[in-house]
């Protein structure tokens, strides 16, 4: 009951944070006193924002975490951290007065990659039973860095069509901005954030009281440090120096940090099949289930088997019963290690029960046996 009262304050209080984040950004937008600008500016930062989600999704598939948490994030990233991330760097300028590549190298990256990732470290904090691994970490960051990224993107490409500091605008101006920011490197903020995701993920899975601690503090360091480095290349010769490293830096390390993430993807359906094996070994589902669970392709079977000959109703309970099986075996996963959560009895048993229940409308393949 605590927990569920817990979990009930912890959205309560981000939706009003979102509520506060998005008219603070819906004043700073219009303070701007040029809606067609603001209008250009949506459109086009709006463009890059559903293919980039779309590559965390999949990201996500072995073990899809709550859309509710998800959208949290993206609205974390669009109105939380963008507007928190605008007034740390302005008091900052108001009291100490930086220079162009102070803030660019120096302030930036500390109070935006701090501000984007306090969503992983609540998640952390208060819903730990929702982060499994590195790559739930992972896609918490990508959500908030892509919800940073098209509300910074606004702003930008705003700026870009009514120019400033002596610069001609235009909607070719804005255009051209858009090339570079929502073509060029969409997934900059979310590459950033993604090391705040692994530190978190790491330490939800390690043993270690130093490690819990070392992995996030590591994983930000390395987040202000990958994003100065990438602002600092833009102040290089006018920013000619950012074609030298986009190319020599953010891309290689953006294909390293993707084949990571789709071996982490792939870890986790071996770990899952693991723990499932386990969990049939102790009667909390049937062996023979355990194949059509682990496999994406498997689990496609099964729910189109079971819409061809259930119907909705049985299609509804496959995939009902394929989530909580998956949920299952990656809270079995964290308890063979040693660092399952603190309700690990409790949601296990709420797991195994609605399983049970569901049971009985199942209509499985029969070319793995004779399930039903």
């Amino acid at each position: 009951m605590r927990s569920a009262r817990s979990n009930i304050a912890f959205t309560v209080t981000l939706g009003a944070a979102l509520l506060l984040g998005a008219v603070l950004m819906a004043v700073i937008l219009l303070a701007s006193g040029a809606p067609d600008a603001v209008a250009i500016g949506l459109v086009l930062a709006a463009i890059p924002v559903g293919p980039v989600i779309g590559c965390y999704l999949w990201l996500d598939r072995y073990e899809p975490e709550p859309r509710s948490l998800l959208l949290l994030g993206l609205g974390w990233g669009a109105f939380i951290a963008t507007s928190a991330a605008i007034f740390l760097q302005a008091f900052d300028a108001f009291a100490f007065g930086p220079g162009e590549a102070v803030e660019s190298v120096l302030v930036a990256p500390v109070t935006e990659e701090a501000a984007k990732g306090l969503f992983i470290l609540l998640l952390l904090l208060y819903r730990r039973a929702e982060l499994d691994g590195i790559l739930d970490g992972i896609v918490y960051a990508g959500m908030v860095g892509v919800g940073f990224a098209f509300t910074e993107n606004i702003l930008y490409l705003s700026s870009a069509y009514i120019g400033e500091d002596n610069q001609p605008g235009g909607l070719d101006n804005a255009i051209a901005l858009f090339v570079v920011r929502g073509i060029g490197s969409p997934f900059a903020h979310p590459f950033f954030t993604a090391f705040v995701g692994i530190g978190v993920g790491i330490a939800v899975g390690s043993r270690s009281r130093q490690v819990r601690i070392l992995a996030p503090t590591l994983g930000y360091l390395l987040a202000v440090g990958s994003h100065a480095a990438w602002n600092g290349s833009l102040l290089i010769d006018g920013g000619s120096g950012a074609i030298a490293a986009y190319l020599l830096l953010m891309v290689p390390a953006f294909f390293v940090m993707v084949a990571f993430a789709v071996w982490s993807r792939r870890r986790e359906g071996v770990l899952l099949a693991t723990s499932l094996t386990d969990c049939a070994g102790r009667g909390f589902l049937d062996a023979r289930e355990v194949p059509w669970l682990t496999r994406i392709p498997a689990r496609k079977a099964c729910r189109k088997h079971a819409a061809r000959h259930g119907g909705p109703e049985a299609l509804a309970a496959m995939k009902s019963y394929q989530v909580e099986a998956i949920e299952l075996g990656f809270l079995h996963h964290r308890f063979l290690r040693g660092t399952a959560p603190a309700r690990y009895e409790e949601l296990g048993q709420a797991h195994v029960q609605r399983m049970f229940a569901l049971r009985p409308q199942l209509v499985w393949p029969q070319v793995a046996g004779a399930l039903r």
